[in-house]
């Protein structure tokens, strides 16, 4: 949270977590309070691990415990690790603050207690807030067990998918973004890659979209998966048109050619390429570029775009061609509504 620059220790400390077997939920830096809650509640974590320095953990935590009450997860562990002199301590755990990390502590220490923090999924209470029995739902539904909520079929599921670099997460931001200033709401479930060795994962898509910005008006769920595991996934899109979510993205794992699966799922597949991805052959190659519905060239402000377009009209047939620049929101707005058109 705040204004951390130890950007280098937290993925440190990310990837040991993974390696251990933890799924990591990576926020990113310059997180509000509030925006980390609002992401642990909708990841459903088990714990909260914030990093400080410059004295900021006077202020930042307690607006963190707060945070947390206030949109319904206060029961969520909260560690905290970083430059904190001792005299400071027992006044955070006096807060609600579970455990406190002082430099220099074993990476095994910080292992242990993220393990120790885990417990099975239980049903969550009549009296929790409506997005935590959402997140709680899907966590039960990702292990194959069902929980008593309600379950719709959103107005529109669209899968986003491409090969990895390609700008997916940036894009899914941008269009986050674009919905929110439009008055809508979003529901997002992102996949990342989880180890077939370790089965850890760290999932770090949310970190592209403006959580200060969108505030609750996107649902963000991050997922790990193995190669193209999703048979649980109609039933979590059940789960998110009950919950009134009407737009319903989802972003798969970056893909290569053979990853079609994505599209028994949803209503419009969109394909996400950049130019110098591969000469003409690979184009006429078949695999995912003939699931598109829409084909989106991203980082058009790249050298090639003008030929990767030609390539792609040639085997198109007609279908939507969007070129966007993600970083900037350039094309984003007229992609939004063709795939998420406004209602009448």
């Amino acid at each position: 949270m705040g204004l951390d620059g130890h950007d280098r220790g937290v993925k440190l400390i990310a990837r040991a977590l993974r390696d251990s077997g933890v799924h990591v939920i990576y926020s990113g830096l310059w997180q509000t309070p509030r925006s980390l809650a609002i992401a642990a509640r909708d990841e459903d974590v088990d714990c909260i691990a914030a990093s400080m320095m410059s004295n900021s953990h006077n202020v930042l935590v307690p607006n963190l415990i707060d945070s947390c009450r206030e949109i319904g997860c206060d029961d969520i562990r909260i560690n905290v690790g970083g430059i904190i002199p001792q005299e400071d301590v027992q006044g955070m755990l006096d807060a609600g603050v579970h455990k406190v990390f002082h430099t220099g502590t074993s990476m095994l220490d910080i292992v242990e207690s993220v393990a120790d923090s885990v417990c099975p999924y239980e049903a969550p209470s009549d009296d929790s807030v409506p997005q935590s029995k959402l997140s709680r739902a899907i966590s039960l539904c990702w292990e194959g067990r069902s929980f008593d909520h309600p379950t719709a079929r959103p107005s529109r599921v669209i899968g986003l998918t491409g090969s990895p670099g390609a700008g997916k997460s940036t894009l899914v931001a941008s269009m986050a973004s674009e919905l929110h200033d439009r008055g809508d709401k979003l529901a997002v479930i992102a996949f990342d890659p989880m180890s077939p060795i370790t089965s850890g994962a760290l999932l770090g898509d949310r970190l592209r979209v403006d959580f200060n910005k969108v505030d609750e008006s996107v649902f963000y769920r991050s997922l790990a998966v193995i190669g193209e595991d999703y048979q649980h996934l109609s039933s979590i899109i059940g789960l998110l048109g009950g919950a009134g979510y009407n737009n319903v993205l989802i972003e798969t794992v970056g893909s290569g050619q053979s990853d079609v699966a994505i599209r028994d799922h949803v209503d419009l597949t969109a394909v996400v390429v950049v130019p110098g991805m591969g000469d003409a052959v690979q184009m006429d190659k078949a695999g995912i570029l003939e699931i598109a519905d829409v084909f989106i060239v991203n980082k058009a402000d790249f050298e090639g775009e003008a030929r990767l377009v030609r390539e792609l009209l040639d085997i198109s047939t007609g279908r939507p061609i969007f070129e966007t620049v993600a970083t900037r929101g350039q094309g984003v707005e007229e992609l939004v509504e063709h795939i998420f058109p406004t209602a009448d």
